[in-house]
């Protein structure tokens, strides 16, 4: 089987989607009955990567800035334009037989395109944004064109994967008759592993883009007035200088280690207590499922795919609620002998999520 995806990021660029895209693939692309062909952005200029496997073909999308987390409407429309004149050219010389598009916008549409011109079938996963009124950065584009293209793109589509129940039910509720499967994000259950740990202070972490939607600044306004409480946070964005002024004025031990490489992630990870993820919206979290691998213990808002991770292993709190997350931090600090056993249920939890198993089900839905 032959198969091209579709997806307007994949490391460096781009967040939880891409980075799903590379385990999959990583884990995909040595099956000997697969090849596997890639379109995506790149951040700088046009260049391959060819593999045993496949080729990743990275299009030049006129970036014009250091933010490697985020896309422009013009960014993404230079995708759109130039990965459909890609897909077309490829579609001529090579015989695919099957179109994976990452999230139903952009790249769902391309793949219907593809379907029209040369009758390849075609998935598409629904990733969180791409799902109309998920999230209020879209909201008039989904009001007044994917509210309505979005449904004609799921209808013909050979299979549509939503990667959580909750994405399901939202994008049945815009096209009740829609069979959407389910396949949940998958952990390298390898790679994130716990270990021993006996920190003298509470330390709290979460990894992820600093923007508004990831709601960082209700978490580091929550320990206001706490002792014996630190904040480690891995990642960029534009809300770091408000974030570190925040800090420095309520004088807050928080502190801000930028964009790691995966290997110290996991370290920062294994070194933490407790994981906290306290976002306005999301999918299904990649974060949120490496800090499980690694044996945290959880602090959540209930968004998105999150619940369905939470099993005696956490607590959920309301969005945007300081005394939540306040009460919540608190929780541990008084009851330590719950680090321990919420952070053994969310490694089982994790277990169970293996990019192995993922890998599997995805095999087992292309071979359908």
């Amino acid at each position: 089987m032959k198969i091209l995806m579709l997806n307007s990021e994949y490391p460096p660029l781009g967040g939880g989607q891409g980075t799903a895209n590379k385990y999959l693939y990583e884990h995909l692309k040595n099956h000997p009955q697969l090849e596997i062909d890639i379109i995506t952005a790149s951040t700088d200029k046009y260049f391959e990567e060819r593999g045993v496997k496949g080729t990743i073909y990275y299009l030049d999308i006129l970036k014009n800035d250091k933010n490697i987390h985020f896309q422009s409407v013009a960014e993404l429309l230079y995708f759109t334009i130039k990965s459909f004149f890609k897909a077309l050219l490829l579609c001529k010389k090579q015989k695919y037989d099957l179109v994976v598009a990452w999230a139903g916008v952009p790249a769902g549409l391309i793949a219907f395109a593809i379907w029209i011109f040369f009758k390849i079938p075609y998935f598409i996963l629904l990733r969180g944004a791409d799902v109309p009124f998920h999230q209020e950065r879209w909201l008039y584009i989904d009001k007044f064109i994917l509210s309505w293209l979005s449904p004609i793109l799921w209808k013909h589509a050979k299979k549509v994967i939503a990667n959580s129940s909750k994405l399901k039910n939202k994008a049945k509720h815009l096209s009740p008759k829609q069979r959407i499967e389910v396949i949940n994000n998958g952990v390298d259950t390898g790679l994130f592993t716990p270990i021993p740990k006996n920190n003298s202070i509470l330390t709290i972490i979460s990894t992820g883009r600093l923007t508004e939607i990831k709601g960082y600044r209700y978490l580091v306004e929550s320990i206001k007035y706490l002792s014996n409480v630190q904040i480690i946070l891995i990642g960029d964005g534009d809300l770091k200088k408000e974030l570190e002024n925040i800090s420095l004025v309520n004088k807050l031990d928080v502190k801000f280690f930028g964009i790691q490489p995966q290997n110290q992630i996991v370290h920062f990870l294994q070194q933490a207590d407790i994981f906290c993820m306290p976002s306005l919206n999301e999918g299904m979290s990649n974060s949120l499922l490496e800090a499980m691998a690694c044996g945290l213990p959880v602090i959540v808002t209930d968004v998105g795919g999150t619940q369905e991770l939470l099993n005696g292993n956490g607590i959920i709190v309301e969005k945007k609620s300081v005394e939540q997350l306040r009460e919540a931090i608190l929780f541990f600090q008084n009851n330590p002998e719950y680090l321990e056993t919420y952070g053994k249920k969310s490694r089982e939890i994790a277990e169970n999520m293996s990019w192995n198993i993922v890998a599997e089900q995805f095999l087992e839905a292309f071979s359908q």
